[in-house]
């Protein structure tokens, strides 16, 4: 006669009553899961790299047809990784050790590691990064400027990076701004990505960043204020210029200051050549814009005065053309207005006027407020 063996209990289930079996709960488990699915992830793309790697090298694989297969390879490693990187601040796994961070050589230094990157994606990329030192532990700073950017690439080919100082609180300010020039985001574009998701869990874990965003019709914008920020540097007002103390030291930082004049009018161009002489600044001056293209070609100046006589569609080109490739670039308008002067503001095309009889007078403090705005 057969006897019949029972099978032996599984190791999980020695021990437990079957209550105890049956309340099992993935909402208990889903940590465990997210890990182990990038884990795999990441392997299994790393795996599959390497051997496309190795058709290239055999020449079984053309350049294009290696990077084409690749890129879809690193996006599933990148959601692989964000998912590891989520689930290990989620579960306090990074070990901390804050300390002072310049914060602006940190962003510099992983644009720099991503330049390849951005070039091959066909991304222009502009910054302008304010000396800024924040509390805060350089991996997990660092974990968190790479997030951003994985997050905004998508959304457009041209990014905008700048830290700057707050008004109020003084707060270190990191602001991304995405463009897509009219064109279709990738298809990878998404508010509520796995970067984005790795973003609000870092800010969580990390504490002293409080990241915001915002989606336009041009693209988007990303913002993240640093409350840990140990280094204020203070903005310089027109009254702190009218200080004699002050402008003698501006005078001596001012070494080395190139400025183009574009004027139709002689008598324009002589009044703000003697104005920037008497603060030590060089400076030529040409009659139109397409001049000043042409001038710009040999050097390139820091800033540039233009006569109101000359704003138009053209001069809106122009100053396109030079925002492109140096974010903020300044401008001083000469208005008719013989006895105006108007300090510019902070936005990206705000423009500080100067009257044209108030030009030995006020053009000065007006070039020297400009110049530490860039600074």
């Amino acid at each position: 006669m057969l006897t019949t063996k029972k099978p032996s209990p599984s190791p999980a289930a020695v021990g437990k009553s079957p209550a105890e079996s049956e309340a099992w709960s993935l909402d208990d488990h889903w940590p465990e899961m997210v890990s182990n699915l990038a884990s795999q992830v990441t392997e299994g793309v790393s795996l599959l790299q390497h051997h496309l790697d190795q058709l290239l090298v055999k020449g079984r694989l053309s350049k294009l047809e290696h990077r084409l297969l690749s890129v879809p390879a690193e996006r599933i490693k990148l959601a692989g990784v964000s998912a590891q990187q989520v689930q290990r601040f989620y579960g306090g796994r990074i070990r901390q050790s804050h300390e002072k961070v310049n914060l602006a050589d940190l962003i510099e230094g992983v644009l720099q590691e991503r330049k390849t990157e951005l070039g091959q994606l066909g991304i222009a990329l502009r910054r302008k990064l304010k000396p800024l030192e924040v509390l805060i532990d350089p991996t997990v700073a660092h974990t968190f400027v790479n997030a951003v950017l994985d997050w905004a690439l998508p959304f457009g080919n041209r990014i905008d990076v700048r830290l700057d100082l707050n008004s109020w609180p003084q707060n270190a300010r990191l602001q991304v701004r995405v463009a897509n020039d009219g064109l279709p985001p990738s298809s990878s574009a998404h508010m509520d990505n796995l970067s984005w998701m790795l973003i609000r869990q870092i800010a969580n874990s990390a504490g002293g960043i409080e990241p915001s965003r915002d989606l336009n019709d041009d693209g988007v914008s990303f913002t993240a204020m640093f409350t840990r920020t140990v280094q204020a540097v203070d903005g310089i007002s027109a009254v702190d210029l009218s200080d004699d103390h002050t402008r003698t030291s501006m005078f001596k930082s001012l070494s080395g200051t190139y400025v183009l004049t574009v004027s139709p009018s002689l008598q324009i161009r002589a009044d703000v050549r003697d104005a920037l002489r008497e603060i030590g600044i060089a400076s030529d001056s040409v009659v139109d814009l397409q001049q000043a293209r042409e001038a710009m070609r040999a050097r390139m100046p820091n800033l540039i005065v233009v006569d109101s006589e000359l704003k138009g569609e053209d001069f809106d080109a122009f100053r396109r053309e030079i925002l492109r490739e140096v974010f903020e670039f300044p401008f001083v308008e000469i208005s008719p207005d013989d006895s105006s002067f108007d300090m510019s503001g902070f936005g990206e095309f705000s423009m500080a006027k100067v009257g044209r009889g108030n030009i030995r007078e006020a053009l000065g403090t007006a070039v020297m407020f400009e110049l530490a705005k860039a600074v």
